[in-house]
């Protein structure tokens, strides 16, 4: 990803906040010179500081067979900026833009699907997203039916040795433009919209990227 340097976020507090609220990932791969992409939801964690992604593919799924670098792709919040909005839409000549937040994760796959462990996976994605939406249904690994239905699966785990993670709210902008963006963000329909003017709100009084 070409992104300026000014919207690079080194803050892993704010990248494991982003993998809370957008579990659902793309994993990119290459497979005999061509690429591979599956949409998963993974758990994320830090062991001694470093990401660790786990999920599940079905086992009929080529990824889940060939390919050991992995590309996964965390897309949160964003929205597109009408020019109109800036105070100094004439002076200096704005164009529109969209802001943004997303992760571009590098790692290897560790695969595994023996039984135990991977009810052990199946249990504590459950219980995340169970608990999240208010459901109450729990893997039961003393119930053979659902133990058989995990030969369908392959699971897989990410341990991520490089993390790019872009934030593009605006801070090229003057704090003016910034604050007509947000109050223009907050009258939009739809949740991205609130989700990037809460973002930028927050940062309003920030060390703000001069412009050249």
């Amino acid at each position: 990803m070409s992104t300026s340097r000014a919207f690079i976020d080194p803050d892993p507090a704010r990248l494991d906040a982003l993998l809370d609220a957008h579990p659902f990932v793309t994993l990119v791969t290459v497979r005999d010179g061509a690429p591979d992409a599956s949409h998963v939801p993974v758990l994320a964690r830090r062991e001694d500081g470093n990401l660790v992604l786990e999920g599940h593919w079905a086992r009929a799924n080529p990824q889940a067979q060939a390919g050991e670098d992995v590309l996964v792709l965390v897309q949160g919040p964003h929205a597109y900026l009408s020019a109109s909005w800036y105070p100094d839409k004439g002076e200096r000549a704005r164009v529109p833009t969209w802001n943004y937040v997303v992760a571009h994760l590098r790692g290897r796959f560790e695969r595994f699907d023996d039984e135990d462990a991977l009810g052990d996976l199946v249990a504590r994605t459950a219980l995340r997203f169970e608990t999240q939406t208010g459901g109450d249904w729990r893997y039961d690994h003393t119930d053979a039916r659902e133990r058989a239905q995990l030969r369908g699966i392959v699971g897989f785990r990410v341990r991520v040795h490089a993390t790019e993670l872009t934030r593009k709210l605006s801070q090229n902008h003057p704090e003016a433009n910034r604050a007509a963006v947000v109050e223009a963000l907050q009258s939009r329909p739809g949740d991205n919209a609130r989700a990037i003017a809460a973002l930028m709100r927050s940062g309003l009084t920030s060390h703000i990227q001069p412009e050249p």
